[in-house]
């Protein structure tokens, strides 16, 4: 690389849970600067996943962790060019990765879910990533599988 690398940016707490998690997802869940909706529509979810998983004897955000901790890949593919030939070659992911990528995935499922507000779909999604189902869980099984599948180039590992 040219350049050094960039430093990372300290996240602040958020108001309500104090957890710098929260942060993290609330600012991927942002849309064109909107921190206020994105948390209202974050901390509305976790009311919906608290009225509707009262059974749990774990607190809303313990059941977002946990859906989090459900659809965190431990391994991904990359796509590697030796002599001509293109080879998937699974890779561990670094911590920070993992995370931003269960993060991202699962507001993009939720996105793509049918639903009135997006507080309910993000609702509906933390809960079947909770329950280990839904499309967050199947990418992150597509994932595993496809580094499964080419464990055979792991030698070509960078």
């Amino acid at each position: 690389m040219r350049k050094a690398k960039p430093k990372k940016r300290i996240l602040l707490p958020d108001p309500v849970f104090g957890d710098k998690l929260v942060t993290q997802f609330v600012n991927n869940l942002m849309l064109d600067g909107k921190k206020s909706v994105s948390y209202r529509i974050f901390y509305s979810a976790l009311d919906i996943v608290g009225e509707k998983m009262p059974e749990e004897e774990k607190a809303p955000l313990d059941i977002w962790k946990q859906a989090i901790a459900n659809i965190t890949p431990q391994v991904e593919v990359k796509s590697r060019r030796i002599g001509g030939a293109t080879f998937q070659v699974p890779t561990e992911i670094r911590p920070a990765r993992k995370m931003s990528i269960s993060m991202k995935n699962l507001i993009l499922y939720s996105r793509k879910r049918s639903g009135r507000s997006m507080a309910e779909k993000l609702a509906a999604e933390i809960m079947a990533a909770y329950k280990e189902e839904g499309a967050a869980f199947k990418k992150k099984e597509e994932i595993h599988r496809m580094a499964e599948a080419n464990r055979a180039f792991a030698q070509f590992r960078f």
